[in-house]
């Protein structure tokens, strides 16, 4: 059971409740003014914007929101003056930890990121201290029920997938961020719905965590993925099934 995907299956439950609010629309706008920043706002040339609107259409972000992120982006509207930042550090058990942030005031975000790793019993840490333990890998999370293993790895693989595995009631389908739209493609050819589709962070090794060392980790992550400015977290975690059922008290 490794513990990307744990986190994964937990933000996808999550993003569900921060849609409800509004927070999730908010870091998407983000994504994509980044995007169109970056690449200019035409999706047939900038596949980072196209995939940051298909993210956006896939919770439900209406058009006029999107249209708006893409114009603050290429700059036909006021405020698409956001910096880039990779911030790493170590949760409890020394679990490594990496924030991607998009911010508008670096020195705001800074120490308010810094904080939430110190009350959970973690550091922040010097640029480079954890990024290498972690693979930038298109990541699939597709529900077991109804699906055949055999037909799924065939229609993966030929879109250039590097892996596909069983896991907690889960199909996990890695890929370079190369082939990421081939695979996404190819998913929705055979009408398969992943819960989870998104380029992440993969870790090349994880620690196992106990319950209690677990339950820690699991609220730090909470905790920076609910900053507003922090666009994803990544963490190299194993939480046991034993471990997990006694955390979730099951």
């Amino acid at each position: 059971m490794a513990g990307h995907s744990h986190w994964a299956g937990i933000k996808y439950k999550k993003a569900l409740i921060d849609n409800k609010r509004g927070k999730l629309w908010s870091k998407l706008s983000k994504t994509i003014i980044v995007a169109a920043r970056v690449g200019g706002g035409d999706t047939s040339t900038n596949l980072r914007l196209r995939y940051a609107i298909d993210a956006a259409r896939a919770v439900s972000m209406p058009k006029d929101n999107i249209a708006r992120a893409i114009k603050k982006g290429t700059g036909e509207l006021e405020g698409g003056n956001l910096e880039e930042v990779l911030y790493e550090g170590y949760g409890p058990a020394g679990v490594a930890v990496l924030c991607e942030i998009l911010t508008d005031n670096r020195n705001r975000t800074a120490p308010e990121v810094r904080k939430l790793f110190e009350t959970y019993d973690g550091k922040l840490g010097a640029t480079g201290c954890v990024a290498w333990m972690f693979e930038r890998k298109g990541l699939f999370l597709v529900p077991a029920a109804g699906i055949d293993e055999d037909q799924l790895m065939e229609i993966a693989l030929e879109a250039g997938a590097d892996d596909v595995r069983p896991q907690d009631g889960k199909f996990e389908i890695t890929c370079d961020p190369s082939s990421f739209q081939s695979v996404s493609d190819a998913l929705a050819s055979h009408s398969i719905a992943p819960e989870v589709a998104e380029i992440s962070r993969i870790p090349q090794n994880t620690v196992d965590l106990d319950a209690e060392t677990g339950r820690k980790v699991l609220q730090l992550l909470e905790k920076l993925d609910d900053h507003d400015d922090v666009q994803s977290v990544s963490a190299n975690f194993n939480i046991p099934d034993t471990a997990m059922a006694e955390i979730t008290g099951s």
